[in-house]
């Protein structure tokens, strides 16, 4: 059995439905869309690929942006507590 990997909920959370094609009245629920975790390693990314060479290894890199999303995301849970 895998372990639940916390995510931190929505990145932009938002209100529970939306209109759809510009109608007040079709409304569809809402898509949370990206986790935080995601926008964290998003983030981490941007800055990590503008200061590194060309050369590199996209899963080495992808594993190191969500090791420090995952530590991103456990501060801001001690920070809270």
């Amino acid at each position: 059995m895998t372990k639940k990997i916390e995510d931190g909920g929505p990145a932009f959370s938002g209100r529970r439905f939306e209109p759809q094609h510009g109608g007040s009245n079709d409304r569809e629920p809402w898509n949370p869309g990206m986790s935080l975790r995601d926008w964290f390693a998003g983030q981490v990314l941007a800055g990590f690929m503008s200061a590194k060479p060309m050369h590199f290894n996209p899963d080495d890199d992808a594993a190191y942006c969500y090791r420090v999303a995952d530590a991103m995301l456990s501060a801001r849970k001690v920070g809270s507590e």
